[in-house]
This record gives structure tokens, sequence and C-alpha cells, in this order.
């Protein structure tokens, strides 16, 4: 990847202009995690970028471009700076410069201002490098200013804590909790966007330590945050926050939380509940109770039946069997022989279920 995008810096500055690596992406290749993210910054104008490479597509809201090269993606931008904000999230305009040192002022933590050139040197103007040996998210400048430029800045604080397991610095910590009122006005996808990352991550007990901490969860309308016991699966910490009336989840999420809410009230070894949701379900619901999973996944693998397809009878033995045509009745039958034969006291064999339902269903005329 680094390679790839070294050749991608050489193209831009083999035709008289700047261009860098920044960002993440060098953030992480110090801290030695791999990345497939790679920002690049130039004072090439989009125009003039693309005229340097043929596979490309412009960004026009943000003045930038995606290339591609050799299957990799690269955003490219121009350097810039960010006049007053909007909403305190956008800026009200931009305007092109030509000083990388200037437009590295304009973002939020200085973890993210460190750069590479087109000969792989490290460039630190910011003091990003030694923030990222002591293991501390900073703002760039005033961290009242960023925050208030861009609410979103206080989520993204606490997602590089808990991802990266640095520490607020406490001038970053201050300014969140007086500006963390501002995140009321920030968009519930937004705000789901940076929270699915920190609940997500194998670390997401520290980060859910600092949402409380900081006193965010009130402003994130996250009420039972206090409640949450963090599970391997992010639906999982969702389904406790129960929040589907506020936050955006698309259909599979939401009958998914429904289930888990719904499994919990359940023993998650018993074969009906096993059988009804699923292992999945059960396993994520038994995990937020602290029940073994292996048990649960040997009771659910000791399943007779998995699924209706599993019951070693189909609908034309039955209506034959009862000399009876298609009806609703099928429904409760079905339902029946799935219970009996879940507790092992019908066995799914077709002569055995038959006489069951014969003997229980059997109209005499």
């Amino acid at each position: 990847m680094l390679d790839i995008a070294l050749k991608l810096l050489e193209e831009i500055t083999s035709c008289g202009f700047q261009a860098y690596i920044v960002g993440g992406f060098v953030r992480d290749y110090i801290l030695g995690i791999e990345s497939n993210d790679i920002d690049i910054n130039t004072n090439a104008t989009p125009k003039e970028i693309k005229d340097i490479f043929d596979s490309c597509l412009p960004n026009e809201d943000y003045g930038s471009v995606t290339v591609f090269k050799k299957g990799v993606r690269f955003e490219i931008t121009t350097f810039r700076k960010e006049m007053s904000y909007l909403d305190n999230r956008r800026p009200s305009q931009i305007e092109y410069i030509d000083d990388l040192y200037q437009d590295l002022l304009r973002r939020d933590f200085t973890i993210n201002t460190l750069c590479i050139n087109k000969d792989g040197e490290i460039i630190d103007f910011l003091g990003g490098r030694s923030e990222i040996d002591n293991r501390v998210v900073k703002t760039v400048g005033d961290a009242k200013t960023r925050f208030e430029e861009d609410s979103l800045r206080i989520l993204r604080a606490v997602r590089f804590a808990t991802l990266l397991d640095f520490e607020l610095d406490k001038e970053t910590r201050e300014a969140i909790i007086e500006t963390r009122e501002l995140l009321k006005n920030l968009s519930y996808y937004r705000k789901k966007e940076e929270l699915d990352k920190i609940f997500g991550s194998s670390n997401a007990d520290k980060g859910i330590s600092l949402l409380l901490d900081l006193g965010l969860d009130r402003y994130l309308d996250l009420d039972n945050l206090d409640k949450v016991t963090c599970t391997s699966s992010l639906i999982g910490v969702w389904s406790i926050l129960n929040v589907v009336d506020k936050y955006p989840f698309n259909s599979n999420e939401r009958e998914l939380i429904k289930n888990i809410n719904d499994a919990f009230l359940l023993n998650n070894l018993d074969p009906m509940a096993l059988y009804k949701y699923g292992l999945y379900v059960n396993s994520v619901a038994g995990e937020i109770k602290g029940l073994d999973i292996k048990a649960i996944t040997e009771s659910y693998n000791n399943l007779v039946i998995q699924s209706r397809r599993d019951l070693d009878i189909t609908s034309d033995d039955i209506m034959k069997g009862l000399n009876k045509g298609p009806g609703s009745y099928l429904k409760d039958i079905y339902s029946d022989i799935e219970r009996e034969v879940l507790y092992r006291r019908v066995k799914n064999e077709k002569d055995a279920i038959m006489t069951y339902i014969i003997s229980n269903y059997k109209v005499e005329n």
C-alpha cells in the first residue's frame, strides 16, 4: 500500500506540485496498525489532479478527487483554509491555499497531522509524533474552538481514545465537557457512525466508560448506557440501549434487536427458545446475561430439529393421514409437532409423528 502511495506522490510532484500522505494512515503506520485508507493532500487543484490522472472521480462538495491506482482508492484533497462553520458541523466555505502547514492547522487532532513525503520521510509540524509516543489525543489549537467548529469531533476524540487505547489530554477533556451540549444538534446518523466504531471495538469498555465519565450519554439519548454489558456483537450493545425510536437502523438490525430483547427474557438453553430465535440471537442474549456461550452452542447443536424443514413429515402426509384438504389447521399442527419433537416427546420419524397427529387431530365422520 505505502509503495503504491509513494509512486502516486511521485507522479504528482513530478508535475511540479507538492503532495503528501496525511492523517490516519501515517498515524497507524507509526503505531504498526495495518490501514487501507490513504488520504493525500496537495497544492494541486482538483482540476489539475484530473489532468494528471485518467482514472479519477471528482467530489465537488469537498474539493477533492478520488483516484484509483492498482486497485487502491486514494482521496486527494487540495490544501485549504476553512472559513466559519455552519451548524457546528460544516465550514461555510473553503479557500484553496499553497501551504501544507496552514492546511494542517485546520485538522482535528495532532495525531492526525503527521505526513509522509514522496521519499517516505515523516513530517511532523505540530508535535503529533510526541502525542502518539505519549498515547494522548489532543486537539490542534484551542480545544473548545475545534469542538465548536465541528461537534462530531467530540465523538471522534472518544473513538480514537477507544480504538487506540489513548488518553484524552486535560484541555481536550475539559473542552468536551464544556461543549458536549452541541451533540444534541448532531444528526443521529453521524452519531451512530461514531458510536458503532466505539461499541464495536475490542476496547469498547473503555469507550463506554469515557462516554459516561464525560457525561455524554444524556446528550446522545443513551439513557441505558450505564447498564450496557459489552458483547462480542455490536447489535447486542444497541439492543440494551433500546434506542430504535431515535437512531437509524435498517430493517434487519431492527428485527435482530427485537429478537434479542425477546430472547433475553427466555431460558437461552431451552429447546423452543433456541429453535425459535436461533443460535446467534440466543448467544447474544445469553452473553448479555453472562451465560456460558459454549453451553448455548452445544444445546443448539443438540436440537432434534433446527427448522421446520427438518421434520420427517410433509403437509401432504398430514392431509392424507387426516383425509382433509389444505387449511389453516396445518399451521397449528406444525406448531404442535415442532414442540413435541423438540422436547423429545415424539420421535422425529414419519410414522411416530403421524400416529401422534391422528390420535390428537383425527375427527371421526
